[in-house]
């Protein structure tokens, strides 16, 4: 376990690093300076599109809480009134689009934090997969999302984006960014699913191209996949852990360039709740569903990361209040620290975007670092963040 200077209070260096300022990965753990260490951290899906003052007022919270990690989008696709597109069209990509991630991993490297970046999604949030399809298919049918991995005109234009990011020059750094260890991952897909094929043979396949593809351009960073932990059981009736979604967890972490498994926990969105058809107790079963992946991920020699998780207070879900869901994620986050997890991201944090205001807790997750009375998730980000300070060796 490392020291807090050594992991996230020491601005990381703006010049061409040595090989020892990366974060790795050796006999299951990560590694920096020859040392083991673990860390709590957060996502962030907006820090790519907002002002360097919101970027400040974010990563400054995050600092603050000791979070060492912050997961970000690292892509916006097509043209859209919704957001400042990175990649507007195919193999078109708009530079000044490129200020707030560049200002963000500048940021980052000041206070320490290292980050994750995400190069497409699943869903439709700032383009993703779906813009592809529609890009080469000309469909916005679901049915033809699946294609996304298999079409080679697909493949080839997001193998392209993907070098155009990893190799591209930060105008705030004066670094590329596969050179720089403010980076401590390049990630894939945000929740690749593929439900046209349940044997999971062509998540695979893609995941094996795709995970040499970035080590080949980013070999001093790691690379994860960004999936969910599905485990792919073809006689489960337990949705998490059956192969409706085309993952199957365990073959998909054992890729050989792929650095370390990715989990995500929303028992909710899933139906395990007491309202559910299993009718379970969601902490607990997200508990289990923990312990679960870091067994495996043991056997399988690989450090697991929790990277996304989320409670909303909702009665009829079995967290009927704000102290009931700080209690699920203090019971989370002491299961990923006793049973030897590499680290968690708790979903969503977020802090003020402009003239004083606070960005919306627009899907019921969000977290706030903010000591006033009306922010009711105090008392649960004070939780995350003792756990954080204390993964990371601060507490």
């Amino acid at each position: 376990m490392t020291s807090a200077s050594a992991l996230t209070r020491a601005p990381i260096p703006s010049t061409t690093p040595n090989a020892d300022r990366y974060v790795g990965v050796s006999k299951g753990q990560f590694v920096l300076n020859g040392r083991n260490i673990r860390f709590g951290g957060a996502n962030n899906y907006y820090l790519h599109q907002k002002s360097h003052y919101a970027i400040d007022a974010l990563l400054n919270d995050a600092a603050a809480m000791g979070l060492s990690v912050i997961r970000a989008w690292a892509f916006a696709d097509g043209v859209s009134p919704m957001y400042a597109a990175l990649q507007p069209g195919p193999y078109v990509y708009n530079e000044a689009a490129f200020d707030s991630l560049d200002y963000a991993v500048w940021k980052a490297g000041q206070l320490g934090i290292r980050l994750v970046l995400v190069l497409t999604n699943n869903r439709k949030d700032f383009g993703g997969m779906q813009q592809y399809v529609s890009w080469f298919l000309h469909s916005n049918a679901a049915i033809d999302h699946d294609k996304f991995y298999t079409n080679r005109e697909i493949v080839a234009c997001y193998k392209a984006y993907a070098q155009h990011v990893i190799q591209r020059r930060n105008r705030y750094t004066g670094l590329a960014y596969n050179q720089d260890p403010t980076i401590m991952t390049f990630e894939l897909a945000n929740e690749p699913r593929n439900r046209s094929d349940p044997s999971g043979a062509t998540i695979l396949a893609w995941v094996e191209e795709m995970s040499a593809w970035f080590k080949s351009l980013a070999p001093r960073q790691l690379v994860a996949i960004g999936d969910e932990g599905f485990y792919g059981r073809e006689t489960s009736l337990d949705y998490p852990y059956s192969n409706y979604e085309g993952n199957h967890w365990e073959p998909l972490l054992a890729v050989p360039h792929v650095d370390y498994g990715t989990v995500h926990l929303y028992p909710a969105a899933w139906g395990e709740t007491p309202s559910g058809r299993r009718r379970v107790d969601p902490v607990a079963w997200g508990t289990t569903w923990i312990t679960d992946h870091l067994r495996d991920g043991k056997r399988i020699g690989k450090p697991v990361v929790i990277e996304e998780f989320g409670l909303q207070v909702n009665a009829r879900d079995g967290i009927a209040t704000e102290r009931a869901r700080t209690a699920g994620y203090a019971q989370w986050t002491d299961a990923v620290q006793a049973h030897g997890g590499a680290g968690d991201q708790f979903w969503l944090l977020a802090s003020r975007v402009g003239s004083g205001s606070y960005y919306p807790d627009y899907d019921g997750f969000t977290m706030f670092w903010d000591n006033r009375a009306s922010n009711k998730t105090n008392e649960a980000a004070h939780v995350l963040s003792t756990h954080a300070k204390q993964m990371s060796g601060q507490a």
